[in-house]
């Protein structure tokens, strides 16, 4: 059978799987959502639906389908309910949960459905817009509000807020908390700026365009879990047998998550009032900490770690934190090196050593399979803007040479080591197998290594300071260290760079 309102009394909570009570369907809509993807199913809706099951938050979401891609039917025939599953490592044990999530009341197409949508304008319960549309998504176009619907994200949103606004005739108290959680810094205040700038051209009236300001809140927001989507077809398959159903929008999503949220007005944290029953929600009237500790710590980590890991044989992180050495690597340069470097009057040291311990349980994950070419993916501009900033800030600690950091650096160095091959495409080599690089400095690599001198291939990478934003020559010991590390790891690997370390250690 197949999951939905009627077929849920059918299924056995004995198996594990929380089921939601049929109380929870009758619940107002509260939330209008653009975009039906795996993200926000995983991590808003996620939210959501626990809110509403310890009976907090009690309101569902409508969402908006803007796109021509895939279709709405599968969220028909199941009346918008789907299974998370759970899976991951926490507090380093780990954790499985099965949900049948109730957040969503229907979706709605945008181009079929424009005149409902705007409908749920005059819902006085409609309270909070929630968007993930790409990064492409909030961008300003010349759009007509009057349009069934407006082409843009932007222009769907003003011409729904402008319906608002005539429906509770411009009252303070009848505005919305708009929260974008499209992956670009400060997505609230960008997507705020547009909006008020189509308002003008499309020549609204000053009344309204006054309530867009004053009544209205857009909040940056940072979201943070892994979500996949559909499970491997043997576990869905499993998982459909055990629970004794079929669900086509079953997904995954591993076990940490959070939403960082600015504001600091308490009518937003009353409005959002499901971040009570998580305390991966975090509402503050900054969020750039949490960016931070993601950007340095997480993202920071991959890009230190990737070519070293790739060099070493192992394909994805999951196997490559199985491994000892590469495993303590990863944890001496979080907690010896990244954290300290981050410790400051904006983060502690504490709150990155605690940080870094679940992005330890992350890439434990078994359930996930990253790969570490995937992450070498932009590999040069990666390191200058997540790790140049980190290194700068040790150095301007202490003079000591940062060792996990330069092994890193030393390893992206060696794993840029290519040549040109058919179709302009570079290939460097490791494990006696070529791999193709995606970096737009790799010809550029390439010319410095055909040169075929280590000393001065080391000087011209570091001193370049268009390439990294700084002269690393200047950082007392570092381009010793890297070198060193560099030759170590050409003539022979690895493994040989762990076994000095242990015996220096010894």
């Amino acid at each position: 059978m197949q999951l939905s309102k009627k077929t849920i009394k059918e299924i056995s909570p004995k198996t594990g799987l929380i089921i939601p009570m049929e109380k929870l369907f009758a619940l107002p809509e509260k939330v209008l959502q653009f975009g039906t993807g795996v993200l926000l199913r995983g991590l808003p809706d996620y939210f959501i639906d626990k809110a509403n099951r310890n009976g907090v938050f009690n309101g569902r979401v409508v969402v908006v389908k803007s796109t021509s891609q895939g279709s709405a039917d599968a969220f028909d025939q199941q009346d918008g309910l789907y299974t998370l599953y759970v899976k991951g490592i926490e507090n380093g044990a780990m954790t499985e949960e099965a949900i049948i999530n109730s957040s969503i009341s229907r979706v709605l197409s945008a181009k079929e459905q424009w005149a409902e949508i705007l409908t749920c304008a005059h819902n006085p319960e409609m309270k909070i817009v929630i968007s993930n549309t790409t990064e492409m998504g909030i961008v300003l176009t010349d759009d007509d509000i009057t349009l069934s619907p407006p082409p843009s994200f932007p222009g769907k949103l003003l011409a729904f807020l402008y319906e608002r606004h005539k429906a509770f005739y411009g009252r303070e108290d009848s505005g919305m908390v708009i929260i974008p959680t499209e992956l670009i810094i400060e997505n609230g205040t960008k997507l705020r700026s547009i909006v008020l700038e189509l308002a003008v051209k499309n020549k609204l009236e000053e009344k309204f365009i006054q309530w867009l300001q004053s009544a209205n809140h857009f909040c940056n927001s940072l979201v943070d879990r892994i979500v996949p989507g559909k499970l491997p077809d043997a576990e869905r398959k499993a998982a459909e047998q055990k629970f004794g159903y079929t669900d086509e929008l079953m997904i995954m999503a591993e076990a940490f998550r959070f939403w960082a949220i600015e504001s600091g007005s308490e009518k937003v944290k009353e409005t959002l009032s499901f971040s009570r029953t998580d305390e991966g929600v975090v509402i503050t009237p900054g969020i750039e900490k949490f960016r931070e500790l993601k950007l340095r710590l997480l993202n920071g980590t991959h890009t230190f770690t990737c070519g070293l890991a790739f060099l070493a044989g192992f394909e994805t992180v999951r196997e490559a934190m199985s491994d000892a050495d590469i495993s303590s690597y990863v944890r001496r340069l979080m907690m010896l090196e990244i954290a300290a470097a981050l410790d400051g009057e904006t983060i502690t040291y504490n709150e990155a050593c605690v940080f870094a311990n679940q992005v330890t349980d992350r890439f434990r994950n078994p359930s996930l399979d990253h790969k570490w070419i995937s992450i070498t993916m932009n590999y040069t501009s990666k390191m200058k803007l997540r790790n140049i900033p980190l290194l700068l800030k040790h150095y301007s600690k202490t003079d000591t040479v940062p060792e996990n950091m330069a092994l890193g650096f030393a390893a992206c160095l060696l794993f840029m080591k290519c040549k040109a091959g058919p179709n302009n495409v570079y290939y460097g080599e490791a494990n006696g197998k070529k791999y193709a690089i995606q970096d737009e400095m790799a010809s550029w690599f390439a010319d410095k290594w055909a040169k075929g001198n280590i000393d001065n291939f080391v000087q011209d990478i570091l001193s370049d300071k268009k390439l990294w934003g700084a002269d690393l020559l200047e950082l007392k010991g570092f381009a010793a260290a890297v070198k060193e590390n560099l030759q170590l790891l050409e003539k022979q690997g690895v493994a040989a760079i762990f076994a000095k370390q242990i015996k220096a250690v010894a």
